[in-house]
């Protein structure tokens, strides 16, 4: 921009640049508006670019303003606070005696500035008086930390105390004040450490930090106070104050700072453990101190270090000597970590948990000690429990047994010697401390070790004291074994609580049948008796017992015991009673059976048949017998009772037994027609009966089974094949059974069969007949055949026949063309057979004019005259006249033809004498029609009004409703 034509006029230039200062970004055109207002006086406006505007140059502007020396310095002030000038801002206005300036900028322009204001004005020596009036008389908003700041840095901290006393004295509870205070109060050791203790507002990070290197106990005082623990471990350990920071971890009760502390990489830790044992617990009277520190060394895996710190709590004397928890520590310590100590520890300790202490040394294999324990307790169960389960010594428990004397120690020794198998000692013991509670273990090991009589003395004392069941049933057993049945009578023939049936049973299964005879017979068991009468060799007796017991399991043990020692008649007595159930039934025959004893079995089960209770069971088993072993006898069982058997069951006995007239009966009976057919089928020589075979054959589900009976029937009884076939003619598919027949070959066998069914009119079977025929030469049954049954492929048939060697049959293939309209080939054939009756027949037939021309031609070519004559007489309405009398001229056989032209004569002249009388009646009738009036009647009709057509008149006139072809001979029509 040029300026050259304001330069000479400010005022000009001002007014200038004020038009365009608010729309231009040139530091250049700001500053000179910023000359030009100040050069014009304009003071608010410069104020105004000052504060506003942000395209000036601040340090150019802050040197100009300077020089031009304004009586206003606010301009000044707002670049210098804007653009953090402050500093230069505050020696200028110093230096330049301006001072009301800086309380004007302190005090209402930018108060949070008053650090900065400070610190500059320090920096040029300014007054203390001036500055803490200054200080006083700001009342806005400023950071105390920066104050603080500006000020330390200068070292003039105690410049500040009246005034942060003061703010201290009214409640202020900033930490920078009060972390301001704590430097001053440190520097000049003003009780120091009283204000760091009882200040509550201090920042004890930033305040520790200050103590470091001045007093590093203050610096724990004031971490302590904060519980900055870092930072209290780390003073201490650089200023090895060891005591110091003991003393602070019992009082802080951290765990997780005691485990950093007791680190193994802490170069101090032993240091510290020394203090820690020496000093700091000895004089907290807090058990919880106590608690957290032992936990901690605990938690460090410190078992030497904490015995030595529980060893100065609990050994010497202190309050804390008596504490059970501690000593119980230290014990277990000690178990730990030096089991050479525990034995001390436990003597001269005795307020400690002892079983729980005991069972701890029991787990840790210091049973000698545990032992200790528990005697020094008198805990004398638990002791000998440690010499007998742990140390394994029972004859130092035997003594100590005896030097006790206690019944619950001699039991729990008689346990110990029971579980060695020493079974009279234990039994000994049992007796002295008169305890029956072990009976169950003492009879189970005395019973493995036959010690009978033994466990009789224990029983007897175990009777006095408990009147049990078990132990009663064990007494009456050990008489049993030691065979005192005189003592064992007597006692089951008195009041007793014994389970006398087990007993019996027991004596049963160790084979002491006599015992076991006197408890079953007590207890009445009749059906156990017999059994033991068995074994007794009673055999009669033990029938009678298994009668009175009238049980079926009874009964089948004693039937089984007779068969073993072959008493048939016996055990037939006895498998009466059985076989009448049957879920008992197959275990007696399997019983018989493999012994071997095959007739017995039959017998048995032919006795039972006429029982009350027979049941399908013992008819199906003695089938199944008959199979196996008396063949025979099988046919006639079945037929008298095969509606009393188990059919299936029966079935798969005879099949396996090669039975198969019987199986052929079984599977008829049980309508399993199918099987039946099959079975004789597939073994024809043993089972096939015809009359049965055709009685069963139409019952069948399976059709197949007809053709494969069929093919039977080929195989083995040809020329019963039709027989059947008549039988199975309802059910068979006739076209199946011709394709069978003809694909093997069979035709002719089975004429009977075909000529039966024809009447079917089955295709298949009419072409196997025809064929049949042809086959025979039979052209006359050939052409009843095809007379009767016309289901068959006439022109394949007339073909074949065409070429037939035979007339006969050649004439047949005629007469087929003949039946399908083929009449020209059907005559032709005739004339080449000269079958000349057949060809003028079948002409006529045809009603076609041309072939019986041609026929009428063919017999004049051949000269065969009276063949023509007899064709006229034939085909005489096919025939047309004018060619006939032309034919009969040509060849000059008038005679031949004139019989027919008399007759064609006399039929014209007849059939026009009839119509010239038609004719004549109708004209007559015509006349009378026209000379009668013609009346209507007067009736309404939707067709009789206005519009209607003309009247009809008479013939030829308009509206003649006459014939449609007036034109028409009379007597014909169209």
């Amino acid at each position: 921009m040029h300026y050259a034509q304001f330069s000479q006029n400010a005022t000009r230039l001002f007014y200038f640049l004020g038009s365009i200062v608010n729309f231009s970004q040139d530091q250049d055109v700001h500053f000179k508006y910023i000359q030009a207002a100040c050069k014009t006086g304009q003071i608010k406006e410069v104020e105004r670019i000052c504060r506003e505007s942000n395209c000036y140059d601040p340090e150019r502007v802050k040197n100009f303003l300077k020089e031009a020396k304004l009586t206003d310095q606010l301009p000044l002030i707002i670049v210098c606070d804007r653009f953090d000038l402050v500093h230069d801002l505050v020696l200028y206005l110093y230096r330049n005696s301006l001072q009301k300036y800086i309380e004007i900028y302190v005090q209402k322009v930018n108060p949070s500035r008053l650090p900065i204001v400070i610190g500059g004005l320090l920096d040029v020596d300014c007054s203390e008086d001036v500055i803490k009036q200054l200080i006083l008389v700001v009342k806005g908003q400023f950071s105390t930390d920066e104050l603080v700041a500006e000020v330390e840095k200068r070292n003039r901290m105690k410049l500040l105390l009246p005034w942060l006393e003061m703010r201290s004295h009214e409640g202020v509870i900033e930490p920078a004040t009060h972390n301001a205070l704590a430097k001053i109060y440190i520097d000049s050791n003003n009780n120091p450490e009283r204000f760091l203790k009882e200040n509550q507002h201090y920042d004890s990070k930033v305040v520790g930090k200050y103590c470091e290197k001045r007093d590093p106990h203050l610096a724990c005082v004031a971490y302590e106070r904060g519980q900055c623990d870092a930072e209290l471990i780390k003073v201490c350990n650089e200023n090895s104050l060891f005591k110091s920071q003991a003393r602070y971890l019992v009082r802080r009760r951290d765990p997780d700072l005691w485990a950093m502390v007791l680190q193994e990489d802490n170069e101090f830790r032993r240091q510290l453990i020394d203090q820690v044992v020496q000093t700091a617990l000895s004089e907290t009277q807090d058990p919880e101190d106590i608690s957290v520190t032992v936990k901690a060394f605990m938690t460090a895996d410190l078992p030497n270090e904490l015995i030595e710190l529980l060893e100065k709590i609990v050994l010497d004397s202190s309050v804390f000597s008596e504490h059970r928890n501690l000593q119980n520590l230290l014990i277990l310590t000690a178990i730990k970590a030096d089991r050479t100590r525990v034995m001390e520890y436990i003597n001269r300790l005795d307020n400690y948990d002892a079983p729980d202490i005991a069972n701890i040394a029991i787990s840790n294999e210091l049973y000698e000690e545990a032992f200790a324990i528990f005697k020094k307790f008198e805990v004398n169960t638990s002791a000998i429990q440690v010499l007998i389960e742990h140390v394994n010594n029972l004859d130092r428990a035997y003594e100590f047994a005896e030097r006790c004397n206690d019944p619950a120690v001699w039991s729990q020794l008689g346990r110990a010697q029971l579980n060695s198998n020493l079974v009279k000692e234990a039994i000994d013991s049992f007796i002295k401390a008169n305890d029956p509670t072990q009976y169950m273990e003492v009879v189970s090991v005395a019973s493995r070790s036959d010690n009978w009589e033994d466990l009789v003395k224990y029983l007897l004392m175990a009777r006095k004291k408990a009147r049990e069941t078990f132990i009663e049933t064990e007494l009456v057993y050990a008489f049993a074994k030691t065979n005192r049945l005189a003592d064992l009578e007597e006692f089951i023939s008195g009041p007793n609580h014994a389970n006398i049936t087990q007993v019996a049973d027991r004596c049963f299964d160790d084979k002491m049948y006599e015992a076991a005879k006197l408890l079953y017979n007590n207890v009445s068991n009749y059906a156990r008796l017999a059994i033991t009468l068995v074994h007794l060799g009673e055999y009669q007796g033990a029938v009678d017992g298994a009668r009175k017991a009238n049980s079926t399991k009874t009964w089948k043990e004693v039937c089984f015991a007779c068969v073993n020692n072959e008493e048939f008649r016996l055990a037939q007595m006895c498998g009466l009673h059985i076989v009448v159930h049957a879920d008992e039934l197959e275990e007696l025959i399997n019983y018989y059976q493999d012994r071997g004893y095959f007739e017995e079995l039959i017998a048995l089960l032919e006795a039972a048949l006429g029982l009350e209770r027979a049941h399908m069971g013992m008819f199906t088993e003695l089938a199944i017998l008959y199979s196996k072993y008396k063949p025979e006898k099988m046919r006639e069982h079945l037929e008298l009772f095969w509606s009393r058997v188990n059919i299936p069951k029966v079935l798969r006995a005879a099949e396996q037994a090669h039975l198969w007239p019987e199986l052929v009966f079984l599977y008829d009976k049980y309508e399993e027609f199918d099987n039946s057919i099959l079975t004789m089928m597939n073994h024809p020589t043993e089972a096939w009966r015809e009359s049965q075979f055709k009685d069963i054959i139409t019952k069948v589900a399976n059709i197949e089974l007809y053709y494969r009976a069929i093919q039977f029937y080929l195989d083995y009884k040809p020329l019963l094949l039709n027989d059947m076939l008549m039988v199975l003619t309802p059910r068979l598919d006739h076209t199946r059974a011709v394709t069978f027949f003809d694909r093997v070959n069979q035709i002719p066998l089975v004429k009977p069969y075909l000529r039966a069914v024809q009447k079917n009119n089955n295709k298949a079977i009419n072409e196997a007949l025809n064929n049949l025929f042809i086959l025979e030469e039979d052209y006359q049954g050939l052409r009843a055949s095809i007379d009767a049954y016309d289901n068959f492929d006439n022109i394949t048939l007339a073909q074949r026949l065409e070429r037939h060697e035979l007339i006969e049959f050649r004439r047949i293939a005629a007469y087929l063309y003949k039946g399908n309209n083929r009449w020209k080939q059907s005559v032709d054939l005739c004339k080449k057979d000269k079958l000349f009756k057949d060809a003028m027949l079948y002409a006529g037939e045809s009603r076609n004019i041309d072939i019986a021309e041609d026929l009428i031609a063919w017999f004049l070519e051949s000269k065969y005259h009276e063949c023509f004559g007899a064709c006229l007489f034939q085909c005489y309405d096919l025939l047309r006249p004018d060619t006939i009398l032309e034919l009969a001229w040509r060849h000059n056989i008038m005679d031949f033809a004139m019989p027919y032209m008399i007759q064609v004569v006399k039929e014209y002249v007849t059939k026009v004498d009839k119509l010239e009388q038609s004719e004549n009646v109708r004209t007559e009738e015509e006349e009378k029609a026209v000379e009668q009036p013609i009346v209507f009647e007067p009736q309404l009709m939707l067709t009789a009004g206005p519009g209607m057509g003309p009247v009809p008149g008479v013939y030829g006139q308009p509206g003649y409703g006459g014939p449609a072809y007036p034109g028409q001979p009379y007597g014909y029509s169209m």
